[in-house]
């Protein structure tokens, strides 16, 4: 008789199957302008190593598309910029470039959508622009002669500079100057369900306006946020705010069901003496947060309780880059396959351990609440207070709330941050608040406020 698995057992992998699941939105860009990077096959366990469920590459290397087979990495591969008037012009060029370039890989390799060009509609070649649209249904034809239609999406990738207009998110609209040609294009993917990709770098928006302000939005730390009028809303990091610029976007065109994917973003960590944002601690930050933001689910003000599909920049730096330092700097693992820093990619760092047998948590765990440091000013309080009061549910600490009273800054911002700690994640990082928190063991609960723990 087979013996039935153990109760504890069962729930474990539930678990775990249930936390590889719930990270299918965050992904990862991997680039080859590089001459020190590890073998494909090196790079396939690395990513199994971590919670990252899909790679982007900008080509379509069969080495590294065979080495992701039967890994359930998801995998989107691209077309060059410079193949785009022969996918146009010629449906046999697009039928034998799925024949070669996914047919002999899918299902084993699991492709999920092609990404025709890169940046294209804000390249200023008007051949480019206007064969783009044709090349892509030249590949969606080309894909449903072999039965993949539907199964395999077909894409292309923006710049944030296709929108005319970002501030406020709420005024999100494209340039007027691409009119039909973007019209066309999302038809193209309201029609076969593919999403619109973008890559919006709040980098680069601080890189523009270098205040400290600016940079506490970009990097998810607490600041005073943004004030959107036209939807009363206010932000408190960029990236929502880029991305909710884009789904206004699409949504003044009526294209509200088209999904938003985020094709790159990321921060480097390290650039040149005249550049402004590049450091280990602005990229551990801007990735970190983002990463704990994606997690908790709560999506952007525009589409809340769901994360978009987010593949950082990038797996590994690209030493043979042209440009400034930064260029070459935006690396989460080095060839030794060994982190730049931590960001809490690393299963081992997010799931149980599975030692031969698998370890019950152990039930007198001490459970952590995240508590402001003693001496922090009120200002730095009620900045970190309205940073997470835009992420977690403070009604508790509104008037008539079980934790209204004592009406204070200091009493109020323990709360929220707490709310925020427990509800993000519980690493260290999400108890941070710009170095203004720290964990207790001692329980701040009081009366019938009570602050939840792990």
């Amino acid at each position: 008789m087979e013996t039935p698995p153990h109760p504890f057992l069962f729930l474990l992998l539930l678990c775990l199957f249930h936390f590889a699941e719930s990270q299918s939105f965050i992904g990862v860009n991997y680039g080859q302008v590089a001459n020190n990077l590890p073998p494909p096959s090196e790079t396939a366990k690395l990513l199994q190593s971590t919670t990252i469920q899909k790679v982007r590459l900008y080509g379509s290397d069969p080495e590294i598309i065979k080495s992701l087979a039967n890994t359930g990495i998801g995998i989107i591969v691209g077309t060059a910029n410079g193949d785009i008037p022969s996918f146009a012009s010629d449906i046999n060029f697009a039928k034998n470039w799925i024949n070669s370039n996914v047919v002999p890989f899918y299902p084993a390799s699991e492709i999920i959508i092609i990404t025709v060009g890169n940046e294209v509609m804000t390249s200023g070649d008007q051949n480019l622009m206007t064969q783009l649209l044709p090349a892509m249904q030249n590949l969606e034809s080309a894909l449903n002669s072999v039965s993949l239609s539907g199964k395999i999406k077909v894409s292309t990738v923006h710049s944030m500079a296709v929108l005319k207009q970002s501030e406020p998110p709420s005024s999100g609209s494209f340039n007027p100057a691409f009119g039909d040609m973007m019209k066309g294009i999302l038809g193209f993917l309201k029609s076969t369900g593919s999403p619109f990709a973008i890559n919006p770098y709040p980098f680069f928006a601080y890189r523009s306006d270098p205040r400290a302000e600016t940079l506490a939005f970009c990097l998810f730390q607490p600041n005073s946020g943004r004030f959107d009028s036209g939807t009363q809303i206010k932000y408190t990091n960029m990236f929502d705010a880029q991305v909710d610029a884009v789904r206004s976007a699409l949504n003044r065109m009526s294209f509200n069901d088209v999904e938003i994917v985020v094709a790159e973003t990321g921060w480097p960590y390290k650039g040149d003496a005249n550049e402004v944002g590049p450091s280990i601690d602005n990229a551990k930050a801007y990735n970190g947060n983002l990463i704990s933001h994606l997690r908790s689910m709560v999506g952007t003000p525009l589409m809340p309780g769901k994360s978009v599909d987010t593949y950082f920049f990038a797996l590994y730096d690209e030493n043979l880059k042209p440009g400034p330092t930064s260029e070459r700097s935006f690396g989460l693992f080095k060839p030794d396959l060994t982190p730049t820093y931590d960001v809490g990619l690393s299963k081992s760092s997010q799931t149980p351990s599975t030692p031969n047998t698998p370890v019950a948590p152990s039930p007198k765990s001490t459970p952590l609440w995240c508590v402001p440091k003693d001496g922090i000013s009120n200002a730095q309080l009620q900045a970190a207070l309205d940073y997470a009061c835009g992420r977690v549910d403070c009604s508790p600490i509104q008037q008539g709330g079980a934790c209204f009273e004592p009406n204070t800054v200091a009493s109020h911002a323990a709360y929220a941050m707490n709310l925020l700690y427990q509800t993000a994640g519980r690493n260290s990082w999400n108890c941070d608040f710009s170095g203004t928190a720290k964990l207790t063991s001692r329980n701040p609960s009081y009366n019938n406020c009570i602050y939840p723990s792990g």
